[in-house]
């Protein structure tokens, strides 16, 4: 369990940040850019929440998708080094549990005939937000895993990939089972 006694500590008035490690990183460090990316995400999620208290199965599955994320967060706070005890890590089994998640919505969704724009009901247009900042912590996360010296979990690289999919599935069933999706006219506009 985490005890926060104290909010602010003022450690971080000079421009760093520890890792779950101790270790002291600038605030731009791209690690620090990758979790907190995933908290962003984390937060629109929370925002969409607000919306989705009249389908209670999708609302069960951003619930867990949020904790998730917090498990992501906690991975990527703590880097994986040899020699060092394990911390909590974003397993496989999660990720499965997501595509089961996407399956289960995708089945009940209308053929897709164009690409969609982000709109229709708010808890869609929502899930879209959400859906762009996890493509953002998904291109930064990938990016720190690309540097030497720099671990990501594969599992957590898979779950906000999965995550995406799911955001983009779960806006199209929030806006009736894509019923009510609002799709791209190519050049409607010339």
């Amino acid at each position: 369990m985490v005890t926060l006694n104290r909010i602010y500590t003022k450690t971080g008035d000079d421009g760093t940040t520890a890792l779950g490690t101790g270790e002291r990183r600038p605030k731009y460090d791209l690690r620090i850019e990758a979790y907190g990316t995933v908290d962003e995400t984390n937060a629109a999620i929370g925002v969409v929440r607000l919306h989705t208290h009249d389908m209670p199965e999708l609302d069960a599955m951003l619930g867990r998708i949020q904790n998730d994320l917090f498990d992501l967060g906690a991975d990527l706070a703590v880097p994986e080094r040899e020699g060092k005890a394990e911390r909590l890590r974003v397993v496989a089994s999660q990720v499965e549990r997501l595509e089961r998640d996407i399956d289960a919505l995708n089945d009940k969704l209308a053929p897709l005939t164009s690409f969609v724009l982000p709109g229709g009901t708010p808890s869609a247009a929502y899930l879209h937000v959400a859906r762009t900042i996890c493509r953002r912590a998904e291109r930064v996360i990938v990016e720190l895993a690309a540097r030497p010296g720099e671990p990501v979990s594969t599992a957590g690289i898979h779950y906000m990939n999965r995550l995406s999919d799911f955001l983009f599935v779960a806006s199209r069933a929030a806006n009736g089972n894509g019923s009510g999706d609002v799709l791209w006219v190519p050049g409607q506009n010339r």
